[in-house]
C-alpha cells in the first residue's frame, strides 16, 4: 500500500510558540496606580483589604462570599477596575488556591490584557511557590486554542503584575524566582494543550515528529525519529500493527535532554501517541467520546512539552523520552481481532480488541527505554475508560512496581496540583491476560480494566522502577475549572517536569 501523509499542519497551524508573545510578568511591593485591572484577594474569614469602598453587606448583595475561586467585578468608572477574588479561609490558603485565584481573575475580565493582582497576605505559602502558582494560574487560565479561528472570545494576556504590599527585598526576590519558573511550566503546559487540541488531520505521527524537531531546536533537546523502515528493523510490532490500517505512517519519536553538568541519574518518559483512535476494527460508537479521540495522544503531548522546560529550569538529570505514535484506523489492511503481534524484544501478544491499542504501541517504547538502561520510567497515557469511570475528570490513576518511586511521582503531582490516586498492581489479576496462542493478550476481563492494562505494561519494563499514569479522565475539561481551561488540559506536563526536576541518582 502506498502511504501519502497529509502534512497539513504546515499550511494551517503549528503549536510551536513565539516567545516574543509571552506576557510580561513582574512583582512589586507597591503598584504604580496605572493598572487597567486590579484583582484583590479576599479571604472568606478576614476583613476586607483597606481602600475598598465597600462593606460586607454590599458584598452579600453582590453574591460574593470570598469562597475559593469566586469573583465579583466592581463595575464603574474607576481606574483600575477592581475585581474581588475569593480565596476561602485564610488559614487554608495554599499554592493551589493562589493558582485558582489567578485563573479566576483573568477569566473574570476576558478582554483585559494588562492585569495586576494584590495579596495583602500569602498566609503560610512560601513566596517562591506563591509566585509560581500565581504566574501559572494567570497564563493557564487565559489560555484558548487559537489555531483555526480569528476570534477566540478573549484577549491574549500581555502583562501580569503581582503586588504584595510592603514585601521586603528577600520576599520580592523569591516571588520573582517563582514567577520565572511559573512562566516556563505554564508555557510547557500550553504547548501540550496546543498539540493535543489540533484536529487529527493536521497532526499525524509524521507531523508530530516535525513539531518535535522544531521545539528541540528552540528548547535545547535532541530528536531521533524512527520511521516505518526503522520500526521494522527494530521489531516494533506493536506500533506497526496498530498503524497498519492507516495511510499515515507510524513513528516512534525519541527525545533526549542531556544537561551541561549532569548527575548520573537517567529518567525515562514514555507517552502514548495515538493521533487518532477510531478503535480500528473494534470501531468506537459515534458519540462525543469518539470526537475527543484526537486527544488520544495526550500522553505523548505531555512528554514532548515537558522537554521544552528542562533546560530552562536547569534540570540536572538526563531525561530521555519515547513517543509511540500511530493512527488506529479500520481498513482492509488493519490489524484484526485474533492477530498476534510481536513486540520489541520478542514477546508475542494476541489481539483480543483492536481498541486496546495504546498498550500495544507503548510496549515497544517501554522495551526501548529499558534497553537504554534508564534508572526509572514514567509512562503516561489516555489508556482506559475504566480510569475515567473510577476517578472522573479531575484525578488520574497511578500504578507502579516500586513503592519509593511511586511516592516520588505522587509528591511531584501534589506540588503541581495535578491530582493522582494509586491503584494496586494486583498480581492475581494477571491471569486475565493469559492467551492460548501467544505469550500474553492485550485485554483482560470486564472488570478492573485500569489494573489489567497496567499489568500488561508491567510485562515490558524488565523490573525497572516504573510508574504508569492513566490520564483518560483528566486529558480534557468540558468547561473552565481552576487552572484547567476548556478543551485539552495538558495534564501531566507539570507533574512530569516536577518529577524530572527532583530526580536524583538511584542508590
Amino acid at each position: 500500500m502506498t502511504r501519502t501523509p497529509t502534512k497539513l499542519i504546515a499550511d494551517s497551524f503549528t503549536p510551536v510558540p513565539s516567545l516574543s508573545q509571552e506576557p510580561a510578568l513582574s512583582v512589586t511591593a507597591s503598584l504604580s496606580g496605572e493598572e487597567e485591572v486590579l484583582g484583590v484577594l479576599v479571604a472568606a474569614d478576614s476583613a476586607l483589604p483597606e481602600g475598598l469602598d465597600l462593606d460586607q453587606e454590599a458584598l452579600t448583595l453582590l453574591g460574593f462570599d470570598g469562597s475559593a475561586g469566586s469573583t465579583v467585578v466592581l463595575a464603574g468608572t474607576s481606574n483600575p477596575l477592581y475585581v474581588l477574588v475569593g480565596i476561602g479561609p485564610l488559614d487554608d490558603l495554599n499554592d493551589a488556591g493562589l493558582r485558582t485565584a489567578a485563573a479566576a481573575l483573568v477569566r473574570a475580565v476576558p478582554h483585559a490584557s494588562a492585569l495586576a493582582i494584590s495579596a495583602t497576605s500569602l498566609a503560610e505559602v512560601r513566596p517562591e511557590s506563591a509566585g509560581q502558582a500565581l504566574a501559572e494560574g494567570a497564563i493557564l487560565g487565559r489560555y484558548r486554542f487559537r489555531g483555526f479561528t480569528g476570534d477566540a472570545g478573549d484577549s491574549p494576556l500581555e502583562s501580569f503584575v503581582i503586588e504584595v504590599p510592603g514585601a521586603n527585598t528577600g520576599t520580592l526576590a523569591a516571588l520573582e524566582r517563582g514567577v520565572a519558573e511559573g512562566l516556563i511550566t505554564a508555557r510547557a503546559t500550553n504547548i501540550a494543550r496546543d498539540v493535543i487540541n489540533v484536529p487529527p488531520g493536521h497532526l499525524t505521527p509524521t507531523n508530530l515528529g516535525e513539531v518535535a524537531q522544531e521545539l528541540a531546536a528552540q528548547f535545547g533537546f535532541t530528536v531521533e525519529i524512527f520511521d516505518e523502515a526503522d520500526l521494522i528493523a527494530l521489531g516494533c510490532g506493536g506500533v506497526l500493527g496498530v498503524g497498519a490500517g492507516s495511510v499515515e505512517e507510524s513513528r516512534i519519536i525519541r527525545l533526549d535532554y542531556a544537561p551541561e553538568a549532569p548527575t548520573t541519574a537517567h529518567l525515562g518518559l514514555v507517552g502514548k501517541g495515538i493521533t487518532y483512535d477510531s478503535g480500528g476494527i473494534s470501531l468506537k460508537p459515534s458519540d462525543p467520546m469518539h470526537l475527543l479521540m484526537k486527544m488520544d495522544m495526550g500522553g505523548a503531548g505531555a512528554v514532548l512539552a515537558t522537554f521544552t522546560a528542562l533546560r530552562d529550569l536547569g534540570v540536572t538529570a538526563r531525561v530521555t523520552g519515547w513517543l509511540a505514535c500511530a493512527e488506529n484506523m479500520p481498513s482492509g489492511t488493519a490489524y484484526k481481532l485474533g492477530d498476534v503481534l510481536t513486540a520489541r524484544g520478542g514477546k508475542t501478544v494476541e489481539v483480543k480488541n483492536t481498541d486496546a491499542e495504546g498498550r500495544l504501541v507503548m510496549m515497544d517504547a517501554l522495551v526501548l527505554a529499558t534497553e537504554e538502561g534508564v534508572d526509572a520510567i514514567v509512562d503516561i497515557a489516555t489508556l482506559t475508560g475504566a480510569a475515567l469511570r473510577t476517578f472522573g475528570s479531575l484525578i488520574a490513576a497511578q500504578l507502579g512496581n516500586n513503592e519509593g518511586f511511586s511516592r516520588e511521582v505522587a509528591d511531584a503531582a501534589a506540588r503541581a496540583d495535578e491530582r493522582i490516586w494509586p491503584l494496586p498492581l494486583e498480581p492475581s489479576y494477571r491471569k486475565q491476560l493469559d492467551s492460548d496462542v501467544a505469550d500474553i493478550s492485550n485485554l483482560g476481563g470486564p472488570d478492573a480494566g485500569s489494573i489489567t492494562a497496567a499489568l500488561f505494561l508491567n510485562e515490558f519494563v524488565a523490573g525497572t522502577p516504573w510508574v504508569h499514569l492513566d490520564i483518560a479522565g483528566t486529558m480534557q475539561s468540558d468547561a473552565d475549572d481552576g487552572w484547567r481551561s476548556k478543551g485539552a488540559t495538558g495534564f501531566g506536563t507539570r507533574l512530569l517536569i516536577e518529577t524530572a526536576r527532583n530526580f536524583r541518582p538511584r542508590s
